[in-house]
């Protein structure tokens, strides 16, 4: 009989590991993290990979028909609609509390609006407003479609009369304390001189601590604009400190702002209840002009 011959087997090449599934936060996508979670600085939901950024036509319908009137009841209707079949989107998540945002602000920055249409049986978005004064007005929307990504868009309106003009303001620096509804508003910056295209952080301190509350499930909603409106950004805070004493609470901002000039910067806080809006008007400069 012949002797048979054993081979080992050689042993099994180690299967791949599986690959590393990185949660964004859509909203902030520079919050990241290996598994599922909540975004700290927004509250939304993180979800898996980066979405492909995808713009979602939004269309304005303006009623009555005719040139507007300041001062008299104007009704905006926003629909959006599927980038691909045009038709008017139904879903949307909830984000902060609203499947919607609006900001209105005026010509001259003193007119701020951070409202919530409704939602219409056909999937449109209204809401009832009246405009304060002859001026153009800038809309910024905020929305995310369930079938694509956080949305941003901008409208421009027009409202005629006596006394427009299509001009900017002229705005001062202003940084000092604000009285609001029932809360007092400290602002400071790091750096102090404030450089367009670099990371400046925001710090807002909240007098008294007592009662501060999330307003529309974030502890601040910031909205800055650059003088001519054509820069608007929406973000909320990084960080939120108690110190030891308990007298103040201070909350963060990450910002970068993306020309030199004056900026304008409205803070909505909520205590006991009530939302207290803050503003402040805010230079930057050119890299090279910081002293």
């Amino acid at each position: 009989m012949l002797a048979q011959t054993q081979f080992a087997q050689a042993p099994a090449a180690p299967a791949d590991p599986p690959p590393v599934v990185e949660y964004v936060c859509p909203m902030d996508p520079d919050i990241r993290s290996n598994g599922p979670g909540i975004c700290p600085r927004c509250g939304m939901k993180l979800i898996p990979g980066v979405a492909e950024r995808i713009e979602y036509p939004l269309n304005l319908t303006i009623s009555p028909p005719g040139p507007l009137q300041a001062g008299k009841d104007t009704r905006l209707v926003f629909s959006v609609r599927d980038p691909k079949t045009l038709k008017i989107v139904r879903d949307f998540e909830i984000v902060h509390e609203k499947k919607f945002h609006l900001f209105l602000i005026s010509q001259d920055m003193t007119w701020f609006q951070h409202i919530h249409p409704e939602v219409m049986p056909d999937g449109r978005f209204a809401i009832t407003v009246q405009f304060p004064k002859p001026a153009f007005y800038r809309v910024l929307t905020d929305f995310w479609p369930l079938s694509g990504t956080p949305q941003l868009v901008e409208k421009t309106i027009l409202v005629p009369g006596a006394g427009f003009k299509l001009e900017s303001p002229e705005l001062k620096a202003d940084l000092g304390p604000q009285k609001t509804e029932n809360l007092t508003v400290e602002f400071s910056t790091v750096p102090a001189h404030r450089v367009a295209g670099q990371k400046t952080l925001i710090f807002t301190r909240l007098t008294p601590n007592e009662g501060i509350e999330n307003y529309l499930g974030a502890p601040a909603h910031m909205l800055a604009g650059s003088w001519d409106l054509i820069d608007l950004i929406h973000t909320h805070p990084v960080q939120v400190n108690d110190p030891p004493d308990n007298n103040y609470k201070e909350l963060q901002f990450s910002m970068f702002f993306p020309r030199a000039g004056m900026h304008r910067i409205w803070i909505q806080f909520q205590r006991n209840g009530v939302v207290n809006t803050a503003a402040f008007n805010v230079p930057v400069v050119e890299i090279g002009d910081a002293s």
